[in-house]
Parts: C-alpha cells; structure tokens; sequence
C-alpha cells in the first residue's frame, strides 16, 4: 500500500502551505502528491513550485479537466513539468461534467467516452514522438480539417524525458471505468469501499494482468474519539457531491453511490439538499455510508481500518489536506504513515 496526499483546488485563496505539506509528505515517505482544479486555481502551477522544493514525491494532478486543455497542450504542460521535475509527473484526467464544461470552458459536453479516448490516443503520440502528430476523430482532427487549409502534421521539438508518462482516469461509470482499466495507466474512484470492491471486478478486467496498473483511492479522514464528530465533515461532503455538485437530472456522483448499495438513499441527500440544503442533507447521509469510503474515528481505529484497505485491490490510499489547518493534516499524514510501516 502506498501514499498519497491531495491537496485539492484552492479555495477563495491560496491553499496555505502547500509546499511545506508536499515536503513531509515526502520526508515521511507518502509516493504521490495530488492537485486540482474546479473553476479556480489549476492544478499545474502549484506543481511546478513544489517540484523545485522536493525530489522524490511523484507529482500528480487529481483531477486535471480535459476540456480546459487539448492533449497537445497538456502533453506539453507534462513534458514540460516532467524535465523540471527530473521525471516524476502522472497524470490524472477527468471530463468534468456538464455543469464546468458547458458553463466555465464553453464546450458542449457530448459523447465524453469518446473524446476520453480520442485525447489519450492524441496525448501518447505527442509523448512518445516518433514522428509528427497526425489523428482524425470525431472530437479531434491534427491537422485541422478546415480553416485556412494550411495546417500539417508537427513533431514536438522537445524530447521528452520519458516516452510514456502515466495517466489516471479520474472515472465513476461503468464504461469510464472499463476505459480506465484497458487503456489507462490507473484509475482515480472518488468513492469507493475496501469491501465493497468485487462490485467494480467486471470494468476493471481489463487491468488485472498490467503490472504497475494504479487504483488511487481517495479517503477522507477525520481523527477523534467521538465517531460520531468525526463522520460529521464526509456527511456535509457527501451532501454536497450528491445534492450539489452535478445537475438534478443527472448527478454522476450520485449514480456512482447508487451502484455501491445506496440508491434510495442517495436519492433521499439530493432532495433534501435542493429542498433544505446542505446542513438538513448532511442528516441524512447513513453513518454506514460515510464510514465506509472514509477513515474516521480514533487513531488506533484508523489504524486498524487501515487493515482493510491494504488487503483490497487499492494501491495508493490519499488523504485530503485538512480544513482543520496544516498541524492536523500533519497530524493525519503521520498516523496513516505509522499505519502502514
């Protein structure tokens, strides 16, 4: 079992001490360091500076939207940052939804499993260089076909410090998952329960013979002797996800618990959040739920929860930075490194 430590999109301002954090992660041994980006801060920058102040951390973003790049400026922004980092980058990459796609970038957001696939094939060309860029899908065409007639297939001028740089597919539906496990280097769930895996065993076929294949699970954890208090944040969290991080109609985070067992009660989150908000959903979350995809409670119940996830199919467990301050994310990175040692 490895490590990692996300530290998210920034909020309102800069996430304080991100850099420091991404130095004990280091020194305390975690594998992966995570950025993001919603429709604020990117998930490249904050990379970039703490790859001049550390050396051995893997520098990864979790999640970076496809829309906001195309593959090949993210393959430059990778190759780039993978020579200033002395080859530590992975890639995690999602399409977002439509919410951010259609209302922050102005794309339309049709057929994403398509241009998943279409932006990997794209992406792979431009990192591995052996000639110029050439692809004619239907959500991507090098060269262009139109415009000035004028376009012609390029070849990076940079070599790359590696031909293959790792991507992670940031995925919740059962087709995204099953790309994420034929073509892509790991899989980033958002969700997901140590014993509750077996109900992913058909998408993820397709990675049971790769060697290095990731599956980078994210857990919240709270540390207290009160369970009950420290379930308290993954409850307002999955309100939120459920009730308002995606359209009414159509929610892939709430579709995605509804596979895990939850349905009606995913359903009941959502319209109490659009009913009574956040604070009246959080109520209603079972504490089943939120302990399950979370590691809560005392420390020496964390340690021992902790058990569960190394026997599963998980590689890397990541923990979020706390919105408790840096001394209590420290405090969390310490107990699930002794956890693990």
């Amino acid at each position: 079992m490895k490590l990692g430590l996300t530290e998210g999109y920034w909020q309102k301002h800069p996430l304080p001490d991100f850099i420091k954090l991404a130095q004990e992660a280091e020194a305390m041994g975690f594998d992966k360091l995570f950025t993001a980006e919603a429709y604020g801060s990117d998930c490249f920058t904050p990379l970039a500076a703490i790859a001049t102040h550390t050396s051995k951390i893997k520098l990864c973003t979790g999640v970076m939207q496809l829309s906001g790049r195309t593959p090949v400026n993210a393959a430059m922004t990778a190759m780039t940052l993978d020579h200033i980092s002395n080859g530590r980058v992975c890639l995690g990459v999602g399409v977002s939804g439509p919410q951010v796609v259609e209302g922050w970038y102005g794309q339309p957001f049709n057929k994403p499993l398509e241009r998943t696939r279409e932006w990997l094939n794209i992406f792979r060309q431009v990192i591995k260089r052996d000639g110029p860029v050439e692809f004619q899908g239907n959500q991507y065409q090098l060269p262009y076909q139109g415009g000035m007639n004028l376009g012609k297939p390029l070849k990076s001028i940079t070599h790359p410090l590696r031909d293959h740089i790792p991507v992670y597919l940031g995925a919740e539906g059962p087709k995204n998952i099953k790309l994420a496990a034929d073509e892509f280097d790991g899989w980033l769930p958002i969700f997901v329960s140590p014993s509750n895996m077996e109900i992913f065993k058909d998408s993820l076929e397709g990675a049971k013979d790769k060697k290095d294949y990731e599956i980078c699970a994210m857990v919240n954890m709270n540390v207290d002797d009160n369970l009950e208090n420290a379930l308290l944040p993954v409850k307002y969290m999955l309100a939120l996800y459920l009730g308002g991080m995606g359209a009414k109609g159509e929610n892939f985070h709430k579709n995605f618990i509804g596979r895990m067992g939850y349905a009606d009660e995913a359903q009941m989150i959502q319209d109490v959040y659009f009913e009574k908000g956040q604070h009246e959903a959080a109520k209603v979350v079972p504490d089943k739920l939120a302990d399950e995809i979370s590691l809560c409670g005392p420390a020496d119940r964390i340690k021992e929860r902790v058990k569960e996830w190394q026997k599963s199919p998980v590689t890397t467990l990541k923990i979020g930075v706390s919105p408790f301050g840096t001394d209590v994310t420290l405090q969390n990175m310490k107990i699930l490194a002794e956890a693990i040692s």
